[in-house]
């Protein structure tokens, strides 16, 4: 499959992880060619209410590899909801001692999104977000 494509290719940066919350959300990414790191699938996100914790998650093998890979940068692109922040949060702080950097995707106005019709959460995360300008 595409997917062991991805993991043999040996033009891609193996110091970069990207974590994603599931296989739909690796194909998206990759569809658009923003990364050229290497991925990791959760499989699901930090759910307290729901009962989902660390232990159902594949969170102890993403720390296995960063610890004996190198890795220079994680990059959390979980889903910009409740359990993708939870759970975002939650694997900052497990990966910190292991790592450079820790990232997290930008969130805020889509390409294109007009001001009016955005809703309440998505312009207050665009605000909290911002950052210098640069030209």
């Amino acid at each position: 499959s595409d997917l062991c494509n991805i993991c043999s290719d040996p033009h891609r940066d193996r110091s970069v992880i990207c974590v994603v919350e599931s296989v739909a959300d690796l194909r998206a990414i990759e569809r658009a060619g923003v990364l050229r790191g290497t991925f990791h699938v959760l499989h699901g996100a930090l759910a307290p209410l729901e009962g989902i914790g660390p232990e159902d998650l594949y969170i102890d093998s993403l720390v296995e590899r960063v610890k004996s890979e190198g890795t220079r940068e994680v990059v959390l692109a979980m889903n910009a909801n409740v359990d993708g922040d939870t759970t975002a949060l939650y694997l900052s702080r497990v990966l910190a001692p292991h790592v450079s950097q820790v990232s997290r995707l930008a969130s805020g106005i889509p390409l294109g999104g007009e001001l009016e019709y955005l809703d309440g959460g998505t312009l207050a995360r665009a605000f909290a977000d911002r950052r210098g300008f640069v030209d």
